[in-house]
């Protein structure tokens, strides 16, 4: 088609006999929800493929990260993240009735920067919940060596991290907790759902009690709340997983080749030293925000949308009581701009964006 519309992303859906078949399941057992036999495959299954088997699949990324922090005892308190993240990190600090405490981050990886986490330690400091952004690892080893130091728990929102690896590990084997997202977005998807990603074994059944209401049967152990996920979400993601690795790969060919296209002047993210990417999305930086507006009412103009991917630095929310001033992550919120990648973008579609890019910047 003609000028067809580009998305920053599109979501990978299987053949529609696969997942029907999976369905035809579901109506002759007539178990819908309720930890279910699919959802306890899928947790198999996704444990497997990850090497991590304590993972809960629940409805959503955002109640993961909640659930991260009930599972914990963290309730309030102030917890240093980063601001540099999509809303729903600090919002999940917030709804917990805890205080986010921003610390800048790194230009090279855009994580927060451990190097200042320990300023910010208070008596009333709980945990750490940094994110891998865009699936580049934070400095684990250092923040581990700091919660260590200091007592506190570390949780990673892993929501960019699904299939990328550092140092021969899964990224979200690191920490206390590590959360992921499902989301219909995402390169591994359930439509809607996540997973929270434990390494021992009573948080992991604190976890799956705070899923299911706090209860098992007719006795209650504690506070829960509802983060089922269905039958139909563990259906999808049964039938995406078989096709990640392609996924990955078909990503990846297509990173290199807008790495290979863009100007040398427009900064792009390096992929660190003993990490396997999963080429989840291809950011860029320009010069400016003036240059930023620029290429993207070029790009749409040819009915092409990317996106402003994080914007803006969550320390800047109206409703967030901080004084923290974080010029790193300030900075590049108004500069970075995620390009369209998914699995079946045609290469064409990529020199074209490129070629669009590369006749809107000034150096």
């Amino acid at each position: 088609m003609h000028n067809e519309r580009i998305n920053v992303t599109k979501t990978f859906l299987p053949p529609t006999e696969e997942y029907t078949a999976q369905l035809q399941g579901i109506w002759e057992r007539g178990w819908l929800t309720n930890q279910g036999p699919l959802v306890q495959q899928l947790e198999k299954k996704v444990g497997e493929y990850l090497g991590l088997p304590e993972l809960h699949f629940v409805s959503n990324g955002t109640v993961a990260l909640q659930i991260a922090l009930k599972a914990l005892g963290i309730e309030e308190g102030e917890i240093i993240t980063t601001p540099f993240s999509y809303v729903a990190t600090t919002s999940a600090i917030l709804w917990e009735r805890c205080r986010p405490i921003y610390v800048d981050i790194r230009r090279d990886t855009l994580c927060i920067d451990a190097d200042k986490i320990e300023a910010a330690i208070t008596p009333n400091t709980r945990a750490i919940l940094a994110v891998h952004v865009f699936g580049q690892p934070c400095d684990v080893e250092k923040i581990e060596t700091i919660a260590k130091k200091h007592k506190i728990k570390v949780i990673y929102d892993g929501a960019h991290a699904f299939g990328a690896t550092y140092k021969g590990k899964a990224l979200l084997s690191y920490g206390d907790i590590a959360t992921c997202s499902f989301h219909s977005t995402k390169l591994f998807h359930t439509v809607e759902g996540g997973c929270v990603i434990t390494h021992d074994k009573a948080t992991s059944e604190k976890v799956e009690l705070i899923k299911r209401f706090g209860h098992d049967g007719d006795d209650h152990h504690m506070l829960g709340i509802n983060a089922k996920a269905s039958e139909f979400h563990a259906a999808m993601g049964l039938c995406n997983l078989k096709y990640i690795d392609d996924i990955i790969h078909r990503r990846k060919t297509i990173h290199e080749l807008y790495h290979k296209l863009l100007r040398k002047e427009i900064k792009k993210l390096a992929v660190q030293e003993d990490v396997s990417h999963n080429y989840a999305y291809y950011p860029v930086i320009v010069k400016d925000e003036k240059q930023l507006e620029k290429i993207v009412g070029d790009l749409n103009k040819e009915n092409i949308f990317p996106r402003r991917y994080f914007y803006p630095s969550l320390n800047k929310l109206p409703y967030v009581d901080s004084k923290h001033h974080c010029p790193i992550s300030e900075d590049i919120a108004r500069r970075i701009l995620c390009l369209p990648l998914y699995h079946d973008l045609a290469e064409g579609a990529v020199q074209k964006i490129s070629g669009i890019i590369n006749n809107a910047y000034e150096a």
